[in-house]
């Protein structure tokens, strides 16, 4: 059988730690020994006021190579450090990060040698900020974070709970395992972008938001814009797939190199999905189907006449557990749950009703992610994988589709090896 993505490509991986002035930067440390654990190669970089928290000395004897604080410094071998530092890495990871170090990141400013790396660097860049709960709080630099998110940057939210300064609340650094994980998440997501591990894969992604008529003006509908899915459909045609995709309304674009089908009403897109099946090897809900629609729409426009209006409603066909009640031996089906409230305890009782391969769960009461936003913060709960779902940081959907990829890759795997293993 053939070895994971993660098993593959993690190994030998060349990450840089930034480390910048914070009581947390002890942490770093850990972070570090869970980077190497996971067989990555790590060099540090430090700012100068996260010298007076710990030491160069530590982060030398545990990475074994220089660490850079000053690249003009006389003992610093490379006189062009911030270059060749940055661009010969696979991944820039900044732990902790702080208020000072985010708003120099955000606005080009390069007066050290760790944000002269920022600005050289073409690698993927993640931070895990660290400060005072006013300070996280405070307008700027919650306008600096967005900035570095329409950037690219990966960024890891803090952890809630009592600072160094006693107060209480969102501010502390994540958990270093945590922020490990999601180091080695982008790590695979980057490699796999290159990667045609879905050559052999027929994809049948359905997005956007269907619309359930009241009359010849007026419908039901769902906020959806379709960017989840066509970040899905481009992910899995970069990686060799044939996709297909059942889109609904949509205000996003459909990528290039797609077979595009348009639908409107859940109706038409259950009709269009079971017409389409038979071809597929993987399955993929994305689309923000109206779960019920009106029973008895009038062929003319309701006129404004009564003060209320009473609109009988009748349940939508449930495309995705007729998939999966329809399923032939081999097809995957991965299903989504846009929830607002129990996020994770709500889709693990739909994968189970559902009888799905995987889920992907998000909150859509967040204004930063989900709906309308190029941006989601998802958490994959996959049939093997339960209890113990995959969490992933805040990041660009199109970033968020691999890392979904990643796990189709994943069962597809499983269910070969499995399927070996009867066959003997």
């Amino acid at each position: 059988m053939a070895k994971s993505v993660s098993e593959e490509t993690i190994l030998g991986k060349k990450v840089a730690l930034g480390v910048s002035g914070g009581i947390a930067a002890y942490k770093a440390a850990e972070i570090l020994r869970g980077l190497q654990r996971a067989g990555c190669s790590v060099r540090v970089a430090m700012t100068k006021r996260a010298c007076e928290f710990v030491q160069p000395l530590t982060f030398r004897a545990l990475s074994g190579a220089h660490v850079v604080v000053d690249d003009y410094a006389p003992d610093n071998p490379d006189p062009i450090a911030h270059i060749n530092f940055s661009q010969s890495v696979d991944l820039f990871l900044v732990a902790p990060a702080t208020a000072n170090l985010i708003a120099k990141f955000a606005n080009g400013v390069a007066d050290d040698f760790l944000t002269t790396t920022y600005l050289a660097c073409k690698a993927p860049v993640l931070i895990a900020p660290a400060m005072n709960t006013t300070m996280w709080d405070h307008p700027a630099t919650q306008h600096n974070l967005a900035r570095l998110r329409d950037h690219g940057v990966y960024i890891i939210d803090p952890d809630e709970g009592e600072m160094a300064c006693g107060t209480v609340g969102p501010g502390r650094l994540s958990d270093p395992d945590r922020i490990v994980t999601a180091a080695l998440e982008v790590l695979q997501s980057k490699v796999s972008r290159d990667s045609a591990d879905l050559a052999h894969e027929r994809f049948l992604i359905t997005t956007g938001a269907t619309r359930e008529a009241i009359d010849p003006v007026r419908f039901i509908s769902n906020r959806s814009s379709g960017r989840m899915g066509f970040a899905l459909a481009e992910a899995a045609l970069k990686r060799g797939a044939n996709v297909t995709v059942v889109a609904a309304t949509t205000t996003a674009n459909a990528p290039r190199g797609i077979r595009l089908l348009n639908v409107a009403s859940a109706e038409e897109m259950y009709k269009t999905v079971m017409s389409e099946l038979g071809n597929a090897t993987v399955f993929v809900a994305a689309a923000a189907v109206a779960d019920y629609r009106p029973a008895m729409p009038s062929a003319t426009k309701v006129k404004k006449v009564e003060a209320t209006m009473v609109l009988p409603l009748e349940r939508t066909p449930d495309i995705l557990r007729d998939v999966s009640a329809s399923r032939r031996d081999g097809l995957l089906v991965i299903g989504f749950a846009a929830e607002t409230e129990n996020v994770l305890n709500n889709a693990l009782g739909k994968l189970k009703d559902k009888d799905l391969d995987a889920i992907v769960a998000n909150d859509v009461s967040r204004t930063d992610a989900g709906f309308d936003s190029p941006r989601n913060e998802i958490t994959i709960i996959t049939r093997a994988a339960v209890p113990a779902p995959r969490r992933l940081p805040l990041m660009d959907k199109k970033e968020a589709a691999h890392c979904v990829l990643d796990e189709v890759v994943k069962l597809r795997e499983a269910l070969s090896s499995s399927t070996e293993v009867s066959s003997l």
